[in-house]
């Protein structure tokens, strides 16, 4: 008994410091609960827990403007704290440009891009358009007739309605576009047609479309997606293909060692059986890109939204 007492001692030890080392995170959701950062967030939260990378992970919304209040009270609090991450994108890129923010994502330590995801066309079940020609051909008679319901002003959803328009003739600029703070004020806006057309990414509509409430139009990938019953917007004659993209980021002020160790963490989460099913389960793609890869891939990023803004009217 006295031999196995060391061995004991030793394994409750390892246990005692796994459990005492396993870092805890706060994750910023800068949007309003039920959209697509929002559910990655609390995706994020629920691998990290599930594969015993994180002791405890909280979940906060800071919803407004694209992201861009959430980014400055994350940049201006969170500062040197790795505990604390915010999850972002592509429509937060556009949003700091279009709202001409005074924090940009240069203030931020980028971690990983984690998902992407791609747009998806929706009109109430009752609606008289039946699919891409039927909206094209309301959007050529009177643009401002069609209200495209949708997130943040300057985020995917309105680039994608904008290059929809300028792809079919139609002068970007002429787009009713009505922004929301979250998924679940769209969505329902959606659902009462108090809106003509929904447009956001697949999983935000997955099961109103499944269940028959909403008539899903159009998918804004190159080719037809596994498991998604639609034709593209290029199969329904609208020569547009788009992808959006999420990211998670650390504040500034964070040594080298606190940036590989969080790093680390996301990495074992990204790989872990829980966030791969989750994955599959919500039709998120896995565009996992970390390090200076995706640093300089997020700087690409900016600049060609800053174009296509440009392009369709939303930035001088």
């Amino acid at each position: 008994m006295r031999k196995l007492l060391p061995a004991l001692v030793g394994l409750l030890g390892l246990a005692v410091s796994s459990t005492v080392f396993a870092a805890d995170y706060k994750i910023m959701a800068p949007a309003a609960p039920g959209g697509g950062w929002d559910q990655t967030a609390r995706s994020m939260q629920t691998a990290l827990q599930d594969e015993s990378i994180s002791g405890s992970v909280q979940v906060t919304n800071v919803p407004g403007a694209g992201g861009t209040i959430g980014l400055a009270q994350f940049v201006n609090q969170a500062s040197g704290d790795p505990s604390q991450l915010i999850v972002g994108g592509y429509v937060m890129v556009g949003a700091i440009l279009t709202n001409a923010s005074p924090v940009t994502l240069d203030q931020v330590t980028p971690i990983a891009r984690l998902t992407g995801e791609y747009e998806a066309l929706v009109v109430p079940a009752s609606s008289d358009i039946k699919d891409m020609a039927g909206l094209v051909e309301k959007l050529k008679a009177d643009p401002g007739s069609v209200s495209w319901g949708g997130g943040s002003a300057g985020g995917t959803d309105h680039i994608t309605a904008g290059l929809i328009a300028k792809a079919v003739g139609v002068d970007p600029t002429k787009v009713n576009y009505i922004a929301f703070s979250g998924g679940g004020e769209a969505l329902a806006a959606i659902l009462g047609g108090q809106v003509t057309v929904g447009i956001s990414g697949y999983g935000e509509f997955e099961s109103q479309i499944k269940a028959g409430q909403l008539r899903l139009i159009g998918i804004s990938s190159e080719n037809k997606v596994d498991g998604i019953d639609a034709p593209t917007f290029k199969e329904g004659g609208v020569d547009v293909a788009i992808q959006n993209w999420r990211m998670v980021a650390a504040p500034p002020g964070l040594s080298d060692e606190q940036k590989a160790a969080v790093g680390a963490d996301v990495e074992k989460m990204v790989k872990s059986a829980s966030w791969q099913k989750i994955l599959a389960d919500k039709g998120w793609a896995d565009t996992y890109l970390a390090g200076d890869e995706f640093q300089a891939q997020l700087k690409k990023d900016i600049d060609s939204t800053s174009a296509i803004l440009k392009e369709v009217g939303l930035v001088k």
